[in-house]
C-alpha cells in the first residue's frame, strides 16, 4: 500500500474521461432564470439540477416543510363533553359522584378541623411548627385527600407501583439536606393535594389562596410563603423567605410551581427566579395525567366544571416522577435564569413537551378577552380559520369566501355585483 501524507487525498481522482454529476441549490427566485439557460449537461443532470428535492437523485420522496402553529398552552381540549361514551358515562357514575361529593366534604371538614385545632394559640409563625403541632396535622394528612377525593384518583395496593395502581412513582424524593427546594410543573389542583400528604413541605403561594374557605386554612399550617404577584417588594421578601427556610434545616422542603399557574400539561411556560436566587440544590419533580376522553387540566375552565366532570370519571390516572436533582454550577457563579433554564429543560424533556414564553400575564389577557364582549369575533374567526391552526392565512381567507359568498359585503360590498368570486387573485386586490 503507497504511503500518504496528511495532506494527500484519500481518493484518487476520477479519469478526466468520466462524467460529473454536478448539483445546485438555488432560491425560488432564480429558478426561472435557470431555466431559460443554456446547459450542457445530460437530460439526467439537468433534471436534478433543476429539482427542488435535492436528495431525488437517492431515490427520496420530495419533503415539506411543515406550517408554523400557535401553541395555546392554557385550553382544556376536552371543554365539551362530545360522544355517546362520555355521556353514557356520566349517566352511569352520576350516583358514585353523589357519593365521591359526600365523602369529599367529609374528609375536607376533618382536615379542616384538625387543622384548626394544630394552629389554636401557635402565634410563633417565623419558627417551625412545634412537633406536636405536626402530629396533629398528620389526621389530615392521613385522610389521604388525594384517596379520599371521592375516588378521583384510585390508589389501590399494588407492590411493583409503591403501593398505588394508578398513582404511578418514577424515582424517589431527594432528602431534605440534598435539595431543599422543590419544583414542579402545574396542570391541576391535585398536585397541592399529591405534595400535602406525599412531602408536607412548605409551599409558596399567592395571597389570594389565604382567603379561600377551607383551603386557606390547610397550608397556613404548611407555613405557607405568600406573594404578591403584582408587587415587586412582596416578590422580594418572598425570595428572601425562600432562602431563610430553605437554608434551615428544622423547616421541611420548600415547594414551589415556578411556572406561576395551570396549564394544559402540552407545553411548560416560562419560568418565575424566585426558586432559583437563592441558589440551593432543586430536585425536579414531573406530574402527568394520561386520559383518553377527558383532559384533568385546569386550563381555562372552571373549577366547578372540571371537579364535575373528574367525579363523573371510572377513574382518573396520575402519574409522578422524581427527576435528578439540578445544583447550581459554583466554578461558573452560575445565574439565576441560566439555572432555572436548566432546569425548565430538565423538566421539559422528561414530559417530552415543547417550551414557550408564555408567562402569567399572557392568561391575564386571555381571561379578560374572554370576559369581554368579543364573541362574535372569535366565532368569525373561527369561520375564517378552516383547519384550526390558530392563523388566518390566504387559503383559509379565499375559503371562506367561496363557502360564504356573502362575508364578501364585510370587506367590499362593490364586489357582490362582480362575477369574480372564482379568480382568487383579482378577489384579494379588490379586497386589499
Amino acid at each position: 500500500m503507497a504511503d500518504h501524507g496528511i495532506t494527500s487525498p484519500l481518493l484518487s481522482p476520477p479519469p478526466s474521461d468520466h462524467s460529473h454529476l454536478i448539483l445546485t441549490v438555488q432560491d425560488d427566485t432564480d429558478t426561472d432564470s435557470h431555466h431559460n439557460g443554456t446547459h450542457t449537461h445530460q437530460s439526467t443532470s439537468a433534471h436534478h439540477h433543476h429539482s427542488r428535492n435535492p436528495f431525488a437523485f437517492l431515490g427520496s420522496d420530495g419533503f415539506t416543510v411543515p406550517v408554523s402553529t400557535t401553541a395555546d398552552p392554557f385550553r382544556n381540549h376536552t371543554l365539551e363533553i362530545t360522544g355517546v361514551y362520555e355521556w353514557l358515562k356520566i349517566g352511569i357514575c352520576l350516583p358514585v359522584a353523589l357519593a365521591r361529593l359526600v365523602l369529599f366534604g367529609a374528609s375536607l371538614v376533618i382536615g379542616f378541623l384538625a387543622t384548626k385545632l394544630a394552629l389554636q394559640g401557635w402565634k410563633d409563625k417565623k419558627n417551625p411548627m412545634p412537633r406536636w403541632r405536626c402530629r396533629i396535622m398528620w389526621i389530615t394528612r392521613k385522610l389521604r385527600i388525594v384517596k379520599c377525593f371521592l375516588g378521583l384518583v384510585w390508589m389501590l395496593k399494588s407492590e411493583n407501583l409503591s403501593n398505588y395502581h394508578w398513582i404511578r412513582r418514577k424515582g424517589k424524593p431527594a432528602p431534605r439536606d440534598i435539595a431543599p427546594i422543590v419544583v414542579s410543573n402545574h396542570v391541576s389542583f391535585i398536585e397541592p393535594i399529591f405534595y400535602f400528604y406525599e412531602l408536607f413541605p412548605t409551599i409558596v403561594a399567592s395571597e389570594s389562596h389565604d382567603s379561600l374557605p377551607f383551603v386557606g386554612t390547610i397550608i397556613r399550617a404548611m407555613q405557607v410563603i405568600y406573594v404578591n404577584r403584582f408587587s415587586a417588594s412582596s416578590r422580594k421578601q418572598a425570595v428572601s423567605e425562600i432562602k431563610r427556610k430553605a437554608s434551615c434545616g428544622r423547616f421541611p422542603q420548600v415547594l414551589l410551581f415556578p411556572e406561576g399557574t395551570t396549564t394544559n400539561g402540552r407545553y411548560l411556560i416560562s419560568f418565575e427566579l424566585g426558586a432559583f436566587i437563592p441558589g440551593f440544590a432543586i430536585q425536579p419533580v414531573v406530574v402527568r395525567y394520561p386520559h383518553v376522553h377527558f383532559d384533568q387540566s385546569w386550563g381555562h375552565i372552571s373549577l366547578a366544571r372540571l371537579m364535575f366532570r373528574m367525579f363523573t370519571q371510572f377513574h382518573n390516572f396520575m402519574e409522578v416522577e422524581y427527576l435528578p436533582v439540578v445544583s447550581p454550577l459554583e466554578n461558573k457563579k452560575e445565574s439565576a435564569i441560566c439555572f432555572s433554564e436548566r432546569t425548565s429543560h430538565a423538566i421539559a424533556t422528561a414530559l417530552n413537551v415543547v417550551q414557550t414564553s408564555h408567562s402569567y400575564g399572557d392568561l391575564m389577557l386571555l381571561t379578560k378577552a374572554s370576559q369581554s364582549k368579543l364573541k362574535p369575533v372569535r366565532e368569525l374567526f373561527n369561520l375564517f380559520d378552516s383547519d384550526n391552526d390558530g392563523r388566518i392565512s390566504k387559503e383559509d381567507f379565499l375559503t371562506c369566501l367561496r363557502k360564504n359568498p356573502l362575508l364578501i359585503a364585510l370587506f367590499s360590498p362593490c364586489l357582490l355585483n362582480k362575477d369574480i368570486s372564482e379568480d382568487s387573485n383579482r378577489l384579494v386586490e379588490e379586497i386589499v
